[in-house]
């Protein structure tokens, strides 16, 4: 029988025929696919003719359709609906993806190739979008360790084999942590959760077979921590929150972190760079350490003043509950909902039933046909887990992309919130559509209901998407997302804005079971109240992102926990607030290494998108269609095409400051 994987799939817009794939076909797909592509890609490095662009750039180009195909569908299920014999899949092919990589990369007649086309561009007759797409290719090559010869190109490739064997093995450890702990609750328990709250531990443990139980989903535990008044419950909560891999036994993540910052390191060196930050930032808009720990300090020193005049606040309404002790973590989000619910006047309990999943989708939408005029049908399509909904996307008439969405949690799913491509847009050789696939962990309900900050996650990951599918380039290695890393989430905070348009809210937050929109008043608070507790959002944040640049920037620490705590020591770290990511479930930064180094970029990206929404504020018109179409040709349609600064002055005129940036948190007078 033929592997479906393999065969051709007659399915629509070329979505991975998922109905029809059993878990035993991926190891022989990806084993025929990797053989296939390294003969495709030695056919051009074995070329006998002198290498030109179109023989040896495009003709790269060419190769990997198989493997394309086979990694599409299945890093689709691998992390949104994982099981033993995908997990196994992923530890056994993780490293031998690599080395197949590394294989292409030390591939000395190809890169030969590619060099003489590199040293001659000045004279072939190239586009931009071709002499850029030369550049990146010559310089992933390079970075790859392509220039490197004998023993230190094998250490290359025994590094990267070896960090991908740990990325893999950091996931599944802190998955497995995820799936194994709950805290069983009593009808006593749940004493003061508003319903919302207690639907979602029922429908929690209803996937267990069991009762009520508290996870460490955060559709679950953030609204627990929230409105249980039991503060002892709060506490093994949060405990159990903050120990996901580093429990001991064989998930902790210590160790993996570790061997994995040493790794990176010598990986650098090999390359000659002094340290790993100096490798990886050279490529971003940041370019260095020091720049990307100006920006945090910059922005540490007023949001810890402001958590620390809120920790004074809270402290106090404990004792007014008869608490005789400090603030603890577990007592911060309670407090404070109880502060909001007080200065406000904003009950989440009565703000929820407003903000319906299903609604939400429609207004993201919405705000996507009246800025770029697009539409979105549903779309009947083989998916990989019944929760998944699928829409066709048009403009004028044509097709540009296919988006699917999995909104809800469920066991066999990595916490966190993320948007994927299947397949990229391209032109050559041929046209394609994107298969774009947003992936959040809301809670299941009948309706199912979203916080207003699960509805800015949804827009948030919206915006990813849009980045994705209003993509409109030549080649599939700049399309989309494919930009520099602390450029990449420019899109989606920017979308973020939209959600906070009043007529937006207006007509897309109506009530569950009266279908009466939000009230006037409640919508004035929730836009009130958006920055309510950013003293607390900032430092949980900034705190992360400086612990990982104290990683990458100089020597590899031999214990990463104790570098942890050095640097929050360092920087003062209310006792009352923990880091958003901690070492040993810092996903970001040790899942791989796609935000290492990194995980500053959320910020470097917020300064330019209060900037970006602020052009469209300044016509008076959120949905200005002028701005909205500088908006695609500048910066989302063009994908990585252009450095990535060069496409916001095109589309601004130039760089904001951070004082944007602290403007939009509030955390200015």
């Amino acid at each position: 029988m033929t592997n479906p994987l393999l065969g051709p799939w007659d399915t629509p817009f070329g979505l991975p025929p998922f109905s029809r794939i059993a878990d035993d076909d991926f190891a022989p797909a990806f084993d025929a696919a990797m053989a296939e592509d390294l003969a495709e890609t030695q056919a051009v490095a074995d070329n006998p003719e002198p290498p030109t662009f179109a023989n040896t750039i495009e003709g790269l180009m060419r190769t990997g359709a198989a493997l394309d195909r086979v990694a599409g569908a299945f890093f689709s299920v691998a992390g949104a609906d994982s099981n033993e014999a995908r997990e196994a899949i992923m530890r056994d092919y993780a490293p031998k993806l690599s080395a197949h990589a590394s294989a292409i990369y030390s591939n000395r007649k190809l890169f030969d190739r590619i060099r003489a086309v590199w040293e001659a561009r000045d004279s072939l007759d190239l586009t931009d979008e071709q002499q850029r797409v030369l550049m990146l290719m010559h310089r992933n090559f390079v970075r790859a360790g392509a220039a490197l010869e004998g023993d230190d190109s094998d250490r290359m490739t025994a590094i990267k084999n070896r960090l991908a064997e740990l990325g893999t093995a950091f996931t599944q450890n802190l998955l497995a942590d995820e799936r194994a702990w709950t805290l069983p609750l009593s009808e006593t328990d749940m004493d003061g959760l508003p319903d919302f709250v207690a639907r979602a531990c029922k429908a929690a443990g209803a996937e267990r077979g069991i009762g009520p139980v508290v996870t460490l989903s955060r559709s679950v535990i953030v609204p627990f921590l929230q409105f249980s008044p039991r503060r002892d419950l709060r506490e093994q909560a949060w405990r159990a929150w903050g120990a996901r891999g580093a429990n001991g036994g064989k998930t902790d993540n210590r160790a993996i972190a570790a061997e994995t910052l040493r790794l990176r390191e010598e990986r650098a060196r090999l390359l000659g760079y002094a340290d790993f930050a100096a490798f990886k930032l050279e490529t971003e808009m940041a370019g260095n350490a020091g720049r990307v720990r100006d920006l945090l300090m910059q922005v540490w020193e007023p949001a810890k003043a402001r958590a620390e005049e809120d920790a004074a606040v809270l402290a106090e309404m404990m004792r007014a509950d008869g608490i005789n002790d400090a603030l603890r973590p577990w007592d911060w989000r309670y407090y404070a909902e109880k502060r909001r619910k007080a200065e406000h006047d904003l009950d989440e309990a009565e703000l929820k039933p407003y903000l319906q999943l299903d609604r939400m989708i429609e207004a993201a939408f919405d705000c996507a046909t009246r800025l770029f005029g697009l539409s979105f049908a549903p779309l009947e399509a083989e998916l990989y887990h019944p929760d998944c909904r699928a829409w066709e996307v048009k403009r004028g008439g044509q097709t540009i992309a296919v988006f699917i969405g999995d909104y809800f949690a469920r066991a066999s799913k990595r916490s966190g919130a993320w948007c994927s491509a299947i397949r990229g847009q391209r032109k050559f050789p041929d046209r394609q559509i994107p298969l774009v696939v947003n992936v959040c962990n809301f809670a299941k309900g009948d309706p199912a209901l979203l916080s207003y900050d699960d509805a800015r996650t949804l827009f948030h990951e919206f915006g990813h998407a849009l980045h994705q599918m209003l993509s409109d380039v030549t080649y599939d290695m700049i399309s989309g997302t494919s930009v520099a890393r602390d450029f990449v989430e420019l899109p989606s905070q920017l979308f973020e804005h939209w959600l906070e348009v009043p007529e937006v809210l207006d007509r897309f937050a109506t009530h569950a079971e009266t279908g009466q929109p939000m009230p006037a008043a409640m919508r004035d608070k929730v836009l009130g109240a958006a920055n309510f507790d950013m003293g607390f959002q900032t430092v949980e944040y900034v705190a992360s992102a400086l612990v990982d640049l104290a990683f990458h920037d100089g020597a590899a620490p031999a214990d990463p926990m104790e570098t942890q705590a050095r640097v929050l020591t360092g920087i003062g770290m209310p006792d009352a607030i923990g880091m958003r990511h901690a070492t040993p479930h810092f996903a970001h930064v040790f899942a791989g290494d796609g935000y290492s180094s990194g995980y500053y970029s959320y910020m470097w990206s917020e300064v330019m998108d209060a900037d970006a929404f602020a052009a469209f504020e300044e016509t008076g018109d959120p949905f200005h269609a002028e701005t909205a179409k500088r908006l695609e040709a500048h910066i989302l349609s063009r994908g990585g095409s252009v450095e990535a600064q060069d496409l916001y002055m095109a589309f601004r005129g130039r760089m904001p400051g951070v004082d944007a940036l602290l403007k939009g948190r509030g955390l200015t007078a």
